[in-house]
């Protein structure tokens, strides 16, 4: 029985989903598990150049971005420092902000869809998360919070294009629902109440077992 796991979070901008990863992460460690918490675009250096395109400092192509992220993925999982799959094999349980799945989202209204899996297929061979924990919000929620938190926006934080990714979300999640263990939960609540949401569902997959 495995003693640890790894969760994704996903979600359009404002959706919450640093919010959950903290509470997700304070109620393990009560419950005993190491964590480690992490992120996409990664804190690497290819993460880091990912960071310059979105704020402008940069410029790229949206398929420069795709393969940016293809290449941030694979170093963020093989990684012989700090890996996810390294932190998986040291019994950590991991939760990152952002995987594979926002990938399809975000740059499928650009891109091939198809061509964006294949080409994450890599990672995913190496590593599905044990569960992705989608965070679901409206476009005009997700603007309204982004102006309410901050001066500036990025890349891909338009109304037009957050209604696109939304739409991708699902259907990106209905594609793969045979391949995806995936928890859509709605964001629109309090963040205690989102978070009581999903502890019900990862206590009862993953903790009553571990347990055992």
């Amino acid at each position: 029985m495995k003693k640890n796991f790894f969760i994704a979070f996903e979600g359009i901008d404002g959706s919450g989903k640093s919010t959950q990863v903290k509470l997700l992460a304070d109620k393990l460690t009560v419950a005993g598990h190491q964590v480690y918490i992490t992120c996409e675009p990664s804190e690497r250096p290819i993460g880091k150049m990912i960071r310059e395109v979105f704020s402008g400092r940069m410029e790229a192509d949206h398929r420069t971005i795709a393969a940016l992220f293809v290449a941030d993925r694979l170093d963020h999982l093989l990684n012989k420092t700090d890996g996810i799959l390294k932190k998986l094999e040291k019994g950590y349980t991991v939760i990152t902000d952002r995987y594979y799945l926002s990938s399809y989202a975000y740059q499928s209204p650009y891109m091939d869809l198809k061509w964006i899996i294949d080409a994450n297929s890599l990672s995913a061979n190496l590593l599905r998360p044990d569960l992705n924990i989608y965070i679901d919000i409206s476009a005009e929620v997700s603007i309204e919070r982004i102006k309410k938190g901050r001066s500036t926006t990025e890349l891909y934080e338009t109304l037009e294009n957050l209604q696109q990714v939304r739409g991708k979300y699902f259907e990106v999640m209905d594609l793969l629902k045979d391949e995806e263990k995936v928890l859509v939960t709605d964001g629109n609540r309090s963040p205690e109440a989102i978070a009581d949401d999903i502890w019900k569902n990862i206590s009862a997959a993953f903790i009553t077992e571990t347990a055992l």
